[in-house]
């Protein structure tokens, strides 16, 4: 198998010249995109609704068409799912991939066609493959096998031709025969649904493999680690696999989790933080050890941005890439050959790069706390505890919070509960040094601590172990891509969290 290396690094490389023309091209290649996207629906029950045939130019499009939330397409998506075609999409549209906010109950169901699938989430992989060996020309990632901890699937009960399942899932049931040459566990185990079996499983049927590469989001596949370690009794993860050099991680910031990740592993590995999403795969870390994600603009996604002041608007105005700026909050609405239209992504980003376009993630519109004008940020929030940790050499394994707000006794403050992988030796001290941190990476915070007038220090709660655990299970949204939310501009999950905390057994 090693010779299989410097082939596939060179098949690699051969790619790079087709990126290079997306990346030094970026403003053309995203109008071809559009182009393609209004030419291919036009005779869609959408496309006649909003006179696609007649669009041609990129202000016309945003002229005819409103921005859409995804309530806005769900009647288009329901009959879909029953069985009818050529609706949003030309092509006909047999996968929908399983979406939903942990806060809850309802799912959104985002359509996956062909097109979505090879030109955009497998075109996407190929890509971050030839940027990885680019980097690395001497891997032995494809040595091995991938583990990848994906979600489960289901057959469609509307429609026996549709299926659903997590995004993750989607993916593996459409991965060519070859694919599953590298990648690692059986499906039958990768599509379970009962997540906490699927862990034991995941980790009695991998450790005996050569697993060079883990792909998931980082909370689940911690537990992953602990339990391999338990069962193999070994001390590092390294020792189970020993040629492990890739781990993709994306869905949630990973800077929380990076030194507890180092520390299990036991020895240094490559990370790529990926923007794939069941919407479409939108960027991915081109550069080692460098921040910022590479805009894929080349992937059947047609990109505007919109500045976060016009949420909430009547007619909210976005802009194109070419007038995009640094450090400025964005949420990023697409356009796709799935069948979304000036869809409202519900993400923020900014931009880290102008030339090539990167980006970082840096929340989710509804995830934000601003009580009292501090606009602080998912971005913001993670930085700050990550220097916290530093400070006083805490691990975090999850956390979430939210605001006090002020009453007749005093002004307001931020309550944020924390559970730790490790507890600092004093929770006052990792206070103070999570209040400074905040200070030091928002002005508007900055500025609304000032002599504690607007707000006072923040308010800490150190967790039972496995409460956020508790409460995803509680929520019937254990494993896959469920995550807890980071920030909240309401205290009912706070709240929720505090009331599992107090009554939870470990």
């Amino acid at each position: 198998m090693k010779l299989l290396s410097p082939a596939i690094s060179s098949l690699a490389r051969m790619r790079l010249w087709r990126i290079e023309a997306w990346k030094n091209n970026p403003i053309d290649a995203q109008r071809e995109v559009l182009q393609d996207l209004v030419t291919s629906a036009q005779y869609t029950e959408f496309g006649r609704k909003y006179n696609f045939s007649n669009l041609y130019s990129v202000r016309e499009f945003k002229a005819s068409i409103p921005i859409h939330e995804y309530s806005d397409l769900k009647p288009y998506i329901e009959r879909m799912m029953k069985g009818e075609q050529n609706v949003l999409w030309n092509t006909p549209v047999y996968w929908f991939a399983k979406s939903s906010g942990t806060t809850s109950a309802k799912s959104k169901f985002i359509p996956v066609s062909d097109e979505s699938l090879q030109d955009g989430h497998f075109k996407a992989s190929k890509d971050v493959l030839s940027l990885y060996y680019q980097f690395n020309p001497d891997s032995e990632l494809l040595t091995g096998k991938g583990l990848v901890l994906g979600g489960s699937h289901n057959i469609n009960p509307m429609n026996n031709e549709a299926q659903y399942g997590d995004l993750s899932a989607v993916l593996l049931q459409n991965t060519p025969f070859w694919g599953h040459w590298l990648r690692t566990p059986d499906l039958s185990i990768a599509l379970m649904d009962e997540w906490e079996d699927k862990i034991e499983k995941l980790a009695e049927n991998t450790i005996k493999e050569n697993v060079t590469s883990i792909s998931g989001v980082p909370t689940w596949t911690l537990v992953l680690f602990k339990r391999i370690l338990e069962i193999t009794g070994k001390k590092t993860i390294s020792e189970v696999w020993p040629s492990l050099e890739l781990y993709m991680h994306g869905g949630v910031s990973f800077i929380p989790y990076k030194e507890t990740f180092q520390k299990l592993i036991g020895k240094k590995i490559n990370y790529l933080d990926l923007y794939n999403a069941s919407e479409g795969f939108f960027a991915a870390q081109d550069v080692p050890g460098q921040e910022g994600m590479l805009l894929f603009v080349d992937h059947g996604t047609f990109m505007e941005f919109m500045p976060v002041s016009e949420y909430g608007k009547r007619d909210p105005q976005t802009i194109s890439l070419q007038d995009v700026e640094l450090g400025r909050n964005y949420a990023l609405v697409i356009s796709t050959n799935g069948g979304l239209w000036r869809y409202l992504l519900g993400d923020t980003i900014q931009f880290t790069s102008l030339k090539p376009f990167r980006i970082i993630v840096t929340g989710r519109l509804k995830h934000y706390m601003n009580a009292f004008g501090e606009e602080v940020i998912v971005d913001n929030s993670d930085k700050a505890l990550a220097l916290a940790c530093e400070k006083t050499g805490a691990v975090v394994n999850d956390y979430t919070a939210a605001p006090v707000y002020f009453s007749d006794s005093s002004n307001g403050a931020h309550e944020w509960l924390i559970e730790f992988e490790k507890e600092p030796a004093s929770l006052e001290i990792f206070t103070t040094e999570l209040d400074t941190a905040l200070k030091n990476v928002n002005s508007d915070y900055e500025a609304k601590r000032h002599k504690s007038i607007a707000l006072r220090m923040p308010v800490i709660h150190s967790l039972k172990k496995g409460i956020f655990t508790e409460w995803l299970r509680s929520k019937g949204k254990l494993g896959g891509q469920h995550k807890v939310p980071r920030l909240s501009n309401e205290r009912n999950l706070v709240e929720e969290i505090l009331l599992l905390d107090k009554n939870y057994i470990c």
